[in-house]
């Protein structure tokens, strides 16, 4: 796992989505095309800003949305699809967009998502880390074995205090228990991934990740078995890291 620690999430924003743009002309110079992963959440704002304006042939990228509620409709301020269609899919003119759809009967949405993937080996996928060391929306314990590309997810009550948090629900009660979410097996299928984590909200998960072994209770520290993962940190979700686990990060 590579680190790279910016001064601020905004400088964080702009180096992932520029290099996470290299990687996707890259396989668009090599293949023709490119598939892509993206996440939301705050996490992702300065990423995707940037993301937008990278000098990228979006006509030739297939892109697909990472997780999203059940239940929830597209008009909920915390809809996910929502989130990628106003900053990312009516931005940019992507040869297609698959995206999860919550209100769809979860088992089937899954099937019907996990077929798709199949056939669209991933390039890039642009993630994050939750405060409770999620991927995706695979909370602990996570289900590393999984073969399904998607699958259907209960929330922990951290996740669900973290999207409270965020300002994306009125109250702790109003966050949905359950999600569909992509499986930890399918996101380390990707070729490389972007994994965008500022805040000083994400700290101790960040500090976890790095130091602990890999464990399902820890999700995060799976992206420590892939040979392409970039962490990109600023300074205040990098403060609890030591000199030891700094040592080979790229600092700017």
């Amino acid at each position: 796992m590579n680190l790279i620690i910016e001064n601020s999430k905004e400088k964080l924003g702009k180096t992932a989505a520029a290099i996470g743009a290299e990687k996707i002309s890259s396989s668009i110079k090599t293949n023709g095309f490119a598939n892509i992963i993206l996440a939301t959440g705050a996490s992702q704002f300065e990423m995707i800003s940037h993301l937008v304006k990278q000098d990228v042939d979006w006509s030739k990228i297939s892109c697909f949305h990472l997780d999203e509620y059940i239940g929830l409709p597209e008009t909920h301020p915390a809809s996910f699809r929502k989130y990628l269609k106003e900053r990312f899919a009516n931005k940019v003119e992507v040869k297609s967009f698959f995206f999860v759809n919550g209100e769809n009967d979860p088992e089937t949405e899954c099937i019907k998502l996990g077929d798709i993937i199949k056939q669209y080996p991933i390039d890039v996928a642009f993630i994050g880390i939750g405060e409770n060391g999620h991927l995706a929306f695979n909370d602990p314990p996570a289900d590393f074995e999984t073969e399904q590309p998607y699958i259907v997810v209960n929330l922990d009550d951290k996740c669900r205090e973290q999207q409270f948090g965020e300002g994306w629900f009125p109250d702790f009660d109003s966050v949905p228990k359950k999600a569909i979410s992509m499986s930890i097996k399918q996101i380390l299928k990707s070729k490389s991934i972007i994994c965008s984590v500022p805040d000083k909200r994400k700290a101790e998960a960040v500090y976890k990740t790095i130091s602990e072994e890999i464990t399902p209770m820890i999700p995060a520290t799976i992206l420590k078995q892939h040979s392409d993962t970039t962490l990109f940190l600023d300074k205040e979700s990098a403060s609890l890291l030591d000199q030891g686990q700094l040592n080979g990060s790229r600092q700017i």
